[in-house]
C-alpha cells in the first residue's frame, strides 16, 4: 500500500491536460509511484479518506472493479 502523497499530487494536477481528478490520480500513481497494478492501486486508495471517497463516486467496491475501470479508460 502506498500513502498518497497530496501535496505532489497538486504538482503534478497543475501540469496535466486531464479534466477528471480522478483519471489525473490514476496518472499520478503511475508517473510518480510507477504503479499500475489495480490491486495495488485500489489498496491505496481504499486507505485514504478522500481515495474512498473517489471510488465511491465511481462505484469502484473492490480491486476486480478497479481493473474494469481501467481497462475501460485504455
Amino acid at each position: 500500500m502506498i500513502r498518497i502523497n497530496w501535496d505532489e499530487y497538486k504538482e503534478y494536477k497543475r501540469h496535466s491536460h486531464k479534466e477528471d481528478n480522478f483519471e489525473i490520480l490514476l496518472d499520478f500513481f503511475k508517473s510518480f509511484y510507477n504503479v499500475v497494478n489495480p490491486y495495488d492501486i485500489y489498496d491505496s486508495l481504499a486507505e485514504d479518506d478522500l481515495g474512498k471517497m473517489m471510488l465511491e463516486k465511481r462505484d469502484i467496491r473492490d480491486a476486480e472493479d478497479m481493473e474494469n475501470y481501467l481497462l475501460k479508460t485504455k
